[in-house]
């Protein structure tokens, strides 16, 4: 069986400023409906930061921001795979439903504590004694 690459974002914006990408479907037609283009796509690929990796789909999220005003910028996020040694193929992009609710390291790293897996009441009563 095929060990799955393990590729930052870092690793693969070489091959998306040289326009070694393929602009997916299922993209576009989320570009089209929500109203962001394949620039705003790139975009975040070359200046946002990467969410979540997942190794086994040889996939990333990505997360960047489409500014609308000097003040105002909506968050989007973009997954690719880069199974492909040569290419990045642009899955899909989309606007967050909650955007305000956009995950920060802080807050994912809240999720992930290791506490995670005791109740909540357990936790809760451990932090009143």
């Amino acid at each position: 069986m095929k060990k799955p690459k393990s590729r930052s974002l870092e690793e693969l914006r070489p091959l998306i400023r040289m326009g070694k990408y393929r602009l997916g479907p299922h993209a576009a037609q989320h570009a089209k409906c929500e109203g962001f283009t394949e620039k705003d796509m790139v975009g975040t690929l070359l200046y946002g930061r990467e969410l979540i990796r997942y190794y086994e789909d040889e996939r990333l999220l990505a997360l960047g921001y489409i500014r609308l005003k000097s003040d105002i910028q909506i968050p989007l996020h973009v997954i690719i795979e880069f199974s492909i040694p040569r290419r990045v193929d642009i899955v899909t992009a989309f606007i967050p439903r909650d955007a305000h609710r956009v995950i920060s390291r802080t807050r994912l790293a809240e999720m992930l504590r290791y506490d995670r897996h005791q109740p909540r009441s357990q936790i809760v009563g451990q932090a009143l004694s």
